[in-house]
């Protein structure tokens, strides 16, 4: 493919200026978690892969973490399973354990390897459940806080006790991108079901890595659910918990703000919340420092002032 002079130009300028961000990140950990609804269109799914495939060329070492929420709900249905979620989370009985299987470790962790074998990744499919990667146990019910009266069994949920990482690191220290569905399961052999979300915050912890990065539906954590437009560009904790007090987060996002919490308690310096639908997404945020979505650090005191002014995107 011939550029012309111009393309050239814009080529180049944009190979020197994330020269300084390739140098950095080469040979740090990215754990980039990937919601379910992009796998509902076959042109995201490949473009999502395509620019983790960059990161990958680059040398950044990366473990990908995927959902399937909707794709779990179309199967249950198809069953005759009914799905209920509560406060983002969802309910996993004895049928829908069997979905859950089917379609997490099944349907989208095969598609996203085939992806991979054509972009030449040298991808490996594992769940929680691979060498003991996420140890759980099956969760006991909960009392709803917004109620204080209804009690919720989730049935066969999983809450994580402790990721074992080294089967992922012996995967990454042979070249190896892992893709990770988030079943898991108890000490007896019962499969859990565990958020992604969750799962991949925990690894983050686990490994330490540079980045968290969440690629979801919504284009970043928004100030008003009701408006796309409204994008927090960056937040610290105290203002996700604000948030979350003020009611301006729910359903879905209320286990994304945990998760993101419990990424930055553990370890993590950065999370990005990123919208699969906006083009080059990942890229933009890791590369410029504009970036595209919303930055969470601990706290808004660590960003320098060119980065708080320019949104903070993929800032050094």
């Amino acid at each position: 493919m011939k550029l012309h002079r111009t393309e050239q130009v814009a080529t180049i300028r944009a190979l020197r200026g994330a020269a300084p961000y390739i140098r950095l990140y080469k040979g740090r950990i990215f754990v980039v978690k990937a919601s379910g609804g992009v796998f509902g269109d076959a042109e995201l799914t490949r473009a999502l892969v395509e620019q983790i495939a960059i990161l990958h060329y680059l040398g950044v070492r990366v473990v990908m973490v995927h959902g399937g929420g909707p794709q779990l709900t179309a199967v249950s249905e198809a069953m005759g399973v009914p799905t209920r979620m509560v406060q983002g989370r969802r309910i996993t009985d004895e049928k829908s354990i069997d979905a859950t299987s089917m379609v997490l470790n099944g349907l989208i962790n095969t598609r996203i390897l085939a992806i991979c074998r054509e972009l030449q990744i040298d991808a490996v499919g594992l769940s929680g459940v691979d060498a003991g990667l996420v140890q759980a146990h099956r969760r006991p019910p909960v009392r709803l806080k917004s109620t204080d009266t209804e009690t919720v069994d989730f049935g066969f949920v999983g809450d994580i006790d402790r990721i074992d990482t080294s089967v992922i690191r012996k995967h990454l220290d042979a070249g190896l991108m892992p893709v990770i569905s988030p079943l898991s399961a108890d000490s007896g052999g019962q499969l859990l079901n565990i958020n992604a979300d969750t799962v991949a915050a925990a690894i983050g912890a686990a490994l330490q890595a540079e980045k968290l990065i969440l690629c979801t539906g919504a284009p970043g954590i928004l100030e008003d659910v009701a408006d796309p437009g409204s994008v927090v560009s960056y937040i610290d904790l105290a203002g996700l918990a604000r948030m979350r007090a003020q009611g301006k987060l729910a359903d879905g996002m209320l286990p994304k703000a945990q998760a993101i919490e419990d990424a930055i308690r553990g370890g993590v310096q950065r999370v990005h919340v990123i919208g699969y639908r906006s083009p080059d997404s990942i890229l933009a945020e890791v590369f410029t420092n504009e970036g595209t979505g919303t930055l969470v650090v601990a706290d808004i005191q660590v960003l320098t002032p060119a980065e708080q002014e320019s949104a903070g995107g993929g800032a050094l």
